[in-house]
């Protein structure tokens, strides 16, 4: 089943409409890059009157806290295991079209969000496929949070923590279980503030570890920059042409550099999958159009910026034939690069998901409130809290295939909404540029 819902099909489709929106658009995620940026870098401070739970700039890292995880590691080396380097290129051409689709899902996040009984600012593919489909469409709004919260406890809280159990247990002989408990206590203490707080530890320790993670990669590009240039004429020329068997690899295909390459890319950044909006709904914010021009950021910086360092320390080190794949590979190839880089990838590698365990925290926890009410909400971060320990300890053979099936069936509602709703998110952004904003 996860072979056929993450087959052909779905990547068409999550391609197909990052393409319809960037040209719907007409290129302005694209074009509006620095524009983005400079909100972002202005939205640390939320302006006087706007309504909301977090800054948003803080609305940015906790997606990006979400986001940027083992895919960054681990997913990219994979692509390249399978699809060889020209599956980077792919990976590429995903994050692209996948600024439009981000955007499109902040600007619609804001467009249609609402106060829950608390009061408190909620969004997301459920409120905007209910309020801007109508009550019709209110069933395909439940089976998205019925499928995200179910995702949430996969990809983000069980896989997430098993990561970090191995990486510690490989390299610091800790065990399972105590790197489990550590994390409950930890992500208890945050998730207990609920988004506020969140927030606030992901506005420092995001760029904090994104900064670090690629600083490292940098100096390992410097000590063999002589390579960089032949790197890069790899992934455009195997792209198109597949790659040789070398070393270790087995060779691949056309198809197989694209499937790889599309399919882990989306597993890397979410772009469709209907998460980050969820964060961007609690921005404080009162233009859907603003939030959208920080939100589309978050692919930029996962993809081409984190995915592009792992993916040129694989190919300029030569690791990439060594037969290796997952972390492992990354961590060969810092290795390679540089004494003692494997110390980089294991502490990007628990840092990243820990913020990884945050952001879907957050996530799983309105999703389940959708369908519950906020009566949910503490037994969800307790349940969330335990679910960590397990994951730890646990066999996830099965976890991460049930994982990557939710997360498919995630994408399906949010796409139809995307595409239903484009015709507001062109209107929206027309009116919003055409008054001088840039």
């Amino acid at each position: 089943m996860s072979s056929f819902v993450w087959g052909p099909v779905m990547l068409v489709l999550l391609l197909g409409t990052g393409l319809y929106l960037t040209l719907g658009l007409g290129f302005l995620p694209q074009r509006k890059l620095g524009y983005g940026f400079r909100l972002a870098l202005g939205g640390r401070k939320a302006q006087h009157g706007d309504e909301g739970e977090i800054t948003p700039f803080q609305a940015l890292t906790t997606a990006l806290s979400a986001t940027i995880g083992t895919g960054n590691i681990a997913g990219v080396a994979t692509a390249i295991f399978l699809g060889g380097p020209g599956a980077v290129f792919w990976m590429w051409l995903t994050a692209l079209v996948g600024m439009a689709t981000k955007y499109a899902e902040a600007v619609l996040a804001v467009r249609y969000r609402e106060s829950d009984e608390n009061g408190r600012f909620v969004g997301g593919p459920m409120y905007y496929i209910r309020n801007g489909l109508g009550p019709r469409f209110a069933w395909l709004g439940w089976l998205f949070a019925f499928f995200a919260t179910i995702a949430a406890f996969g990809i983000g809280n069980t896989v997430q923590s098993n990561s970090v159990a191995r990486a510690l247990e490989g390299t610091l002989g800790v065990p399972y279980v105590a790197t489990g408990l550590v994390l409950a206590v930890l992500t208890f203490l945050v998730i207990i503030g609920g988004v506020k707080r969140i927030g606030s530890v992901a506005e420092h320790l995001v760029p904090l570890m994104a900064v670090l993670y690629v600083g490292g990669a940098l100096i390992i590009l410097a000590l063999n920059i002589a390579d960089v240039p032949a790197a890069l004429a790899t992934i455009f020329s195997d792209a198109f042409s597949g790659t040789a068997a070398a070393g270790g690899f087995a060779g691949a295909g056309v198809l197989a550099a694209i499937r790889f390459g599309v399919a882990r890319g989306v597993f890397s950044n979410e772009a469709g999958l209907g998460s980050a909006p969820i964060a961007h709904a609690a921005a404080k914010t009162s233009d859907p159009v603003r939030q959208g021009s920080i939100a589309m950021l978050g692919t930029f910086i996962d993809t081409i910026v984190v995915c592009t360092m792992t993916a040129l320390v694989i190919i300029t080190t030569g690791a990439w034939t060594s037969g290796e794949t997952g972390a492992e590979l990354s961590a060969l190839a810092f290795d390679t690069g540089m004494a003692g880089g494997s110390w980089i990838v294991t502490f990007g590698l628990v840092v990243f998901a820990f913020t990884t365990i945050l952001g879907w925290s957050y996530y799983g926890e309105r999703a389940a409130e959708f369908i519950f009410g906020s009566k949910v909400i503490l037994p969800f971060r307790l349940l969330w809290v335990a679910a960590l320990v397990v994951g730890a300890v646990a066999d996830l053979g099965l976890i991460w295939t049930v994982a990557d099936i939710m997360n498919a069936l995630m994408a399906i509602p949010n796409l139809i909404a995307l595409i239903a709703l484009s015709g507001t998110v062109f209107a929206i952004s027309r009116a919003y540029f055409k008054n001088g904003q840039s």
